[in-house]
Order: structure tokens, then sequence, then C-alpha cells
């Protein structure tokens, strides 16, 4: 037995030994070496080097959940009613960059995307008009639930140069310390731009830049004439046409001072040039300051053809044969057919404070805009409405607010250009450093030209007399005239205050209200919303409404 098992261990051993050699003739696989992904500590928290590369990426982004509730002063209006709304809102954010002889290479790119319901103020016209937005068509969805995506970021920078979808330069303030964001003045979180900064000294730099016009164009006043089908299925309020027809005054008739014949121009701008943007910026521990000055076009078409006809049945109407006849009639009182154009203007003025001796964290701004012709600049337009002639500053409110950038007018045939001005200041202050709240408020004025309304008047009922008379002289204009809100000149005034939650960092839970008042600057029109009973209309000079949101948000 001893033997035996002498025998098996050396068989064993043996075997082990002869294994152990021809293993060690084999070739050996060298591991394969792991590369990890390596902290970027270049440009701040949050980068890491994109593997085998020298760029730098972060990813973030933001969930956002939002209720708001907002006065109305009717059921019956369209909207009327509509008192709450929700949003839903996811974002996504990509910043990458390389370090070169030029200085950082740098990409970024933001995607907002959102579902959005409640047909005032929550879901946005504005939004659906410029085309980031798209709306439901069911009976009780159509208007009050929105879906909206936007490319709100894509831009390339560069050794100085700014390329691609990116904030405007304009801007300053732009709603930083607010929910809601609508305090007057300009915010174009998304245009797109070809600009150039330079840096100079200790904390200058000046910027000049090109920017898409077609999101800075608020239309020219175009509400064509109702008296007639002059136009077919062209007349009424704002039209959304892709001609949009403006009255031109052909001939008066001598006995009445009337209207007695017109021409149709075309209101809707093209984009012929783009606007330009320059800014001086200066940036110190103290804070910020900036001064901002923008020009752009302001258009028009040429004549709509087939569209000289008379207004009413006045004497003396005198309708030039053809369109060859229109036009010698228009030459003849020295307005040129062709396209017309004029330019629009804007300056803006704003300084940030730091007020740490206050509390961590705190800040304030100050800013003022003016311009004409140039409304989305100044941001008159913010609270109401963008890319329309008028629109409501609330559901079932007892008048419409005129934004127009301009105005044909029906006499001179020239462009006549509204003029805006807006005002804001706007406090952070941090409580604790959990708690913080902002308190602004923001005032802004918009004027149009009376002769140029005047002149409208006598082409259109829907400014001129009272219902089923004919049009009104320039010198005495009738009833109705004197009580439309159309262009007549307002004034608005949007404030509010927050209180926000931070228990943990990137967590925002808080709430805002609001209060918007907007008025005439004189006199009093009719109140649309409470008619005219027996015949005698109910007479306002403001409106006004609250608003409240609550929000939770999370960035990472």
């Amino acid at each position: 037995m001893k033997l035996v098992k002498s025998l098996l261990l050396g068989s064993a051993a043996g075997l082990t030994v002869v294994g152990a050699a021809q293993a060690a003739d084999l070739p050996v696989k060298k591991a394969v070496p792991i590369e990890y992904v390596r902290v970027c500590t270049a440009y701040g928290a949050g980068f890491f080097y994109i593997p085998g590369t020298d760029t730098c990426l972060r990813i973030s982004g933001r969930a956002r959940a939002e209720y708001g509730y907002i006065g109305s002063d009717t059921r019956n209006a369209p909207s009327g009613g509509d008192l709450s709304g929700f949003t839903g809102l996811a974002r996504f954010n990509i910043d990458a960059r390389t370090q070169t002889g030029y200085g950082t290479l740098r990409a970024f790119l933001r995607l907002d995307a959102a579902s959005r319901t409640g047909h005032t103020k929550f879901s946005s016209g504005t939004n659906s008009r410029i085309g980031y937005a798209f709306s439901g068509t069911g009976q009780d969805q159509l208007g009050r639930v929105q879906n909206f995506i936007n490319v709100d970021k894509a831009f390339v920078q560069f050794a100085g140069l700014t390329a691609g979808r990116a904030s405007s330069f304009f801007d300053f303030y732009a709603n930083d310390y607010e929910i809601i964001g609508s305090s007057l003045g300009s915010n174009m979180p998304s245009t797109n731009i070809l600009a150039w900064t330079q840096k100079f000294g200790e904390g200058w730099s000046a910027t000049i830049s090109m920017e898409d016009p077609n999101f800075r164009k608020n239309p020219l006043y175009s509400d064509a004439v109702g008296v007639t089908p002059i136009v077919p299925g062209q007349s009424g309020l704002n039209n959304v046409f892709t001609t949009a027809p403006t009255p031109l005054i052909l001939a008066i008739d001598p006995g009445t001072g009337n209207a007695s014949s017109v021409a149709f121009i075309d209101a809707v701008q093209r984009s012929r040039m783009p606007d330009f943007v320059g800014t001086l910026r200066y940036d110190a521990p103290w804070g910020s300051a900036q001064l901002s000055a923008a020009v752009k076009d302001i258009n028009t078409g040429g004549l709509i053809g087939n569209s000289g006809a008379a207004i009413g049945v006045l004497p003396g109407g005198i309708i030039p044969p053809g369109r060859g006849g229109v036009e010698a009639a228009l030459a003849a009182r020295g307005v040129s057919s062709g396209a017309r154009t004029d330019y629009g203007w804007a300056v803006q003025g704003g300084v940030k404070v730091n007020l740490p001796f206050i509390a961590p964290g705190d800040g304030l701004y100050l800013q003022g805009a003016y311009g004409e012709g140039a409304n989305m600049y100044t941001g008159i337009t913010r609270f109401t409405a963008g890319y329309l002639s008028n629109a409501a500053t609330y559901a079932g409110n007892p008048f419409n607010q005129y934004l127009s950038d301009a105005i044909v007018n029906p006499l001179t045939g020239r462009l006549e250009l509204a003029r805006s001005f807006t005002a804001v200041a706007s406090y952070l202050h941090y409580w604790s450093p959990e708690w913080r709240s902002a308190f602004y408020a923001s005032y802004g004025e918009i004027s149009f030209s009376q002769s140029a309304r005047q002149a409208i008047s006598l082409t259109s009922f829907l400014i001129g007399a009272t219902s089923g008379q004919a049009p009104p002289s320039v010198l005495a204009p009738g009833t109705g005239y004197a009580l439309s809100a159309a262009l007549r000149d307002t004034y608005q005034i949007v404030t509010g205050a927050s209180l926000i939650w931070s228990p943990v960092k990137d967590l925002d839970i808080g709430v805002e209200g609001q209060y918007i008042k907007t008025g005439l600057k004189s006199g009093r029109v009719a109140d649309a919303n409470k008619g005219a009973p027996g015949g005698v209309p109910f007479l306002v000079s403001d409106q006004d409404v609250y608003q409240a949101r609550f929000r939770v948000q999370r960035d990472f």
C-alpha cells in the first residue's frame, strides 16, 4: 500500500513540473490599461476630461415644477375663467472647453422642454407665435395644453468670437432674481448671433453683435379696415397672414373731409438686415455696469394688387383704374409704392451692486431703457405679449394694450415709430443661508403718433365713428374714436416679491406674487368686457390683476 501511494505522489509531482515547463513556453497576455476619468479643475467644479482627449466636459441640468394662479374678470371671454395652470420643465446642459494657444475654445448646448397648461399666462401664446411651442387641439385643451421645446443655447466661443444661439448681448438684468420673470425690461435668452468681444483694462469689455432680427420684431399696426371686404379674408384684428394690409388714403372728399378711396400696402416685415447691438461693460468685485445700444430696420412691403377701393358711400370718391392708376395716385402725393424702411433704436443702462455687508449673497439691480420702434428691446412687451399688434393683459380685461413697433400713417405713407421706455429695480436679500427673497418693481410707458391714429380713423370703423356711421373727419372725430383703446398711449406697472427656501444645495422651493396695473396715460375707454347697457358704455381708465406661482426646482 505504501508503494502505491509513493508511485501516485511521484507521478503527480512529475506532471506538475512538466505542466509548469510547458506553461512557461506560452505567450503571456498583458492586461489592458484602464483609463480612468480624470477631474478637470481648470474651469471649476463638475468638469472632467473626456477620455483620450484634452477637452473638459460638464453635464448639468434642471427639473422644475410650477403651479400658478391669476385673476380674471369674466367667464365669457374665450380664455375667461382660466385661473390656474401647471408647468413641468426639463433642462439639459453640456459645456465643453479646451485650452488652446488662442485661449479657451468653448461649446455650450442647452435644451429646454416643458409641458404647460392653463390658457392665461401659463401656456404662452408668445412662444407659440415664435415657434417654440405647439398647442393641444381638443375642445377643452385648445390653447390650454402646450408642449414647449427650445434650443435655448448652442454657441461656440473662441478668441473673443461668439457664434450660434445665445442670449442677446443687449440684455443686462434679464429677470435674474424672479420666478415668474415678467418685470418690464429686455430678456431675450435665445437668439441667433455673431459677436466679437474685446477685453481691455481692468474689468472692461466691449462687444459688437449682429443678431437675428426676427426675434425682436413686434408687428406694425395692421388692423385691416373692416368697412367693406376690400381685401377678402384679411380684415379684422391681428391678422395672421403672409400679407397684412394697411391702408393708404388716395383721395379725401372735399365736402366732408372724409376718405373717399384707399389702397393697401403689405405691412408684414421682411428680414432685410440683422439687428446691430453694441455694449460696454465693467465688472469688478463690487458688481457690474453695462451700457447697451441697438439699431434695427422697420420695413413695409409694396402695394397689394387690385386693392384700391372706395370707403363707404361717400360723395366725390375717385378710384383710380387698375394697379397703375393706384400707383400714379400715390406717386402724385409723394408716396412711394415700393418698400419703405425706417430704423428703430434703443439704449439701455444698468448697474448691479453686490451688498455682502447686508447679508452674503445680497444684490441690487437698477436698469432703464428707452427706444423708438424697438419695443422688444425696451421690454415694454414683457408682461403683456410679444409678436402681436395688441393683446389682453389678462383674461377678460376691459381693454387691450397696443404694442406695435410703428404705424403706417395713411395720409403720408410714412412709418411713424412708437416710443417706449422701462425702468426696473430688483433687490435680492438672504434672510439666512437657506432663506432668501426678491423684491422688484418696474414701470413702463408706450406712446404712438396721435396724428397717425387720427388718420387711421378716416379709413376704419374700428377706430372711427360709432357703429353704423361713416368714418369721421380728422378734425371732428366721433364718439367711437374717442373711446377706442386702439393705439392709445398706456403705462404699465409690474411689481412682485418672493420667498424661497433652499434646505439643501441646488434645491429651491418658493412662491412669488405679482401685482400688475395697466392704464391709459390720459382719458378713458369703453369697457369691452361689460358692454354698453342702454347704449351707454361703461368707461375705465385702468385695469389691474394679481398672480402667484409656486415652484420646486432642482439643479444638478
